[in-house]
């Protein structure tokens, strides 16, 4: 029997908006992010962000799935996210 593959590791960043009242389905998908739903401010907000955390991360010459969860907090911080923000 052959041994079962390594599983690759992936990360993907979560991006989810409840204030859409236009009922316009609105939704971006990236390099490692996915986006749904919210107001065209909103969503632009979130596009905006899930930008900004890639560029940080290429910065510092890393992939999201190498991040640990102290670095990551340092960069959501680093482009404006705060803590109810994040989960």
């Amino acid at each position: 029997m052959k041994p079962a593959k390594a599983r690759k590791k992936k990360a993907w960043l979560l991006g989810v908006g409840l204030d859409n009242k236009d009922e316009h389905v609105r939704i971006t998908r990236g390099e490692n992010f996915h986006l749904v739903g919210g107001s065209e401010d909103t969503h632009g907000t979130m596009q905006e962000k899930a930008l900004k955390f890639n560029e940080k991360l290429k910065r510092r010459g890393r992939r999201l799935e190498d991040v640990s969860h102290e670095e990551f907090r340092d960069i959501a911080h680093d482009i404006g996210l705060s803590d109810k923000n994040l989960m």
